[in-house]
């Protein structure tokens, strides 16, 4: 079997095509140009500094362009990084697909839409239910399709609609525990609290920043598709019940410094904040305990304030885990 992009360790050299999932021109401290690239394929992401660039391999190299690269995978500062050697643009007539090098999300789509219905079925609010029934209808094919983010968290095609289905599995264990908890409104709000992502980023392969998602963001872009589901379906867009799902999807950042608008006055709001930050720590730290060797500490993990986390010299748990492959 061929190897990936992660398949690989330090000291390792690779000849190997990839795609350019990022790219940034940047000038070093002698003021060289240099191109700050980020690899990847169904495996996962690696970066790599091009040195000695000029304009022309501006031109050539972009993100989304498939290379074939060969270079040796090395630590720098604790994090894996790819010590390039050469790059070169692969040609259509080469027979690779974007869609090769683009990482999904660990469970069926068909099933995860079935599961996400199953707790829609259950907001028994009628404003609730008929908005979040509304929305995705209207964005469900971005919806199961899109990641949840660009580079963190769920960066991965169907992530967004794998990370709603995640934290709606742990809205229900909160409701089962604490009977006060309006169920019907965790579950509206789980389910639509970043489908502003649909708008705001480009797609699951080369994932970009669209020009609302650098300007508005998916918090507001969300509560204006709230707004517009309410008025084409008739719904008082002074009622209470529309005011508290719009709250929901509008704090769930839960801090100022978060980019949130508001801060949650909401238990449901409070709790749905938690549940989201929950899970992506998961997502983030069970993925780089993924890609590092038993006994073994990750790279520092940017989204968890820089902290290391231990893989333990006996952890079958992630052996035989399926979650993020």
């Amino acid at each position: 079997m061929l190897k990936r992009l992660l398949d690989y360790n330090d000291g390792e050299e690779m000849d190997i095509v990839v795609l350019i999932k990022n790219l940034q021109l940047r000038h070093n401290k002698k003021d060289n140009l240099y191109l700050a690239m980020q690899f990847g394929d169904g495996s996962g992401e690696i970066r790599g500094n091009y040195w000695d660039a000029n304009h022309q391999d501006t031109a050539t190299f972009s993100t989304g362009t498939i290379v074939e690269l060969n270079g040796k995978r090395e630590e720098y500062q604790g994090r894996p990084q790819i010590r390039i050697y050469s790059l070169r643009v692969v040609g259509p007539q080469e027979g690779y697909e974007l869609d090769q090098f683009v990482k999904s999300a660990p469970e069926p789509i068909d099933e995860m839409k079935k599961e996400i219905n199953s707790f829609l079925a259950q907001v028994q609010n009628p404003t609730w239910k008929s908005i979040v029934e509304y929305l995705l209808k209207k964005w469900g094919k971005r919806f199961y399709d899109y990641p949840a983010g660009k580079s963190n968290h769920h960066a991965v095609r169907g992530g967004l609609a794998f990370h709603t289905l995640s934290m709606l599995r742990d809205a229900k264990g909160l409701a089962d525990n604490y009977e006060q908890i309006n169920r019907s409104l965790l579950y509206a709000g789980c389910i639509v609290h970043d489908m502003g992502k649909v708008l705001e980023l480009s797609g699951p392969v080369a994932t970009q920043y669209t020009a609302e998602g650098n300007l508005v963001g998916h918090l507001v872009l969300i509560d204006e598709q709230i707004m517009l589901a309410a008025q084409d379906l008739g719904i008082d867009l002074e009622s209470e019940d529309l005011l508290l799902l719009r709250h929901m999807v509008l704090s769930h950042h839960g801090r100022f410094e978060y980019g949130s608008p508001k801060l949650p006055a909401l238990l449901e709001a409070e709790l749905l904040h938690r549940i989201d930050d929950l899970d992506a720590a998961v997502y983030a730290v069970t993925n780089a305990l993924q890609h590092t060797p038993k006994g073994e500490f990750t790279e520092p993990l940017s989204s968890q304030e820089n902290k290391r986390y231990y893989r333990p010299k006996n952890d079958p748990a992630l052996d035989h885990s399926h979650h993020l492959e």
